[in-house]
């Protein structure tokens, strides 16, 4: 088994503590890294791969919410 698959399997087995814990940890290896970090604050870190993923989840919200709109307007 993949070091990745073992840590997947784990965490939903770990306290909200622990998961923070993980998120620190993980974020640090980014900023170590300098790749991809967009924005740091005292609040956490923001890369690309979360602005991509911010981005997608609204852009998935604003089409389901024009296809109801289209089905409201056809019946």
């Amino acid at each position: 088994m993949s070091t990745v698959a073992e840590i997947e399997a784990v965490l939903p087995k770990l306290t909200t503590e622990q998961l923070q814990q993980i998120e620190r940890a993980v974020h640090k290896q980014f900023l170590q890294r300098a790749d991809g970090v967009i924005y740091k604050d005292k609040y956490g870190v923001v890369t690309e791969s979360d602005l991509i993923a911010s981005a997608d989840e609204a852009f998935q919200a604003y089409d389901q919410a024009e296809a109801d709109d289209t089905k409201r307007r056809t019946r």
